[in-house]
């Protein structure tokens, strides 16, 4: 059974941090790329970051360059968005994504909530 599970959402002032995990269970990890998609209130479903299988070539959204972190632990089976510098239009739930060929999983999201 493919399971991915987020954690780590939460409110936070701007220009705060938060790190975001996503948990993977249920395939075989490493053979997959793994992005962070977010979707705001009324808005579609955004690209955030993403990863390739072996960790590197890592790709950011123009929105979020410079300020987040994408990185992944093959051995735990864990992808990590790492978050600084949060402004308000950083609000949305923030969901995890594998991705290989003709396969994805979802993850059901995290909400992170950027205000003063």
């Amino acid at each position: 059974q493919v399971q991915l599970v987020e954690s780590g959402g939460g409110w936070v002032q701007p220009g705060g941090s938060l790190r975001l995990s996503c948990a993977a269970s249920g395939f075989t990890f490493s053979s997959y790329a793994m992005s962070w998609y977010r979707q705001a209130p009324g808005k579609e479903r955004e690209f955030v970051a993403s990863i390739s299988s072996g960790g590197g070539t890592p790709i950011y959204a123009n929105s979020v360059k410079g300020r987040f972190t994408i990185s992944r632990d093959n051995a735990k089976n864990m992808v990590y968005l790492e978050m600084s510098s949060l402004k308000p239009e950083d609000t949305a739930v923030y969901y995890c994504k594998a991705g290989r060929a003709f396969y994805s999983y979802w993850g059901q999201g995290t909400q992170v909530t950027v205000s003063s």
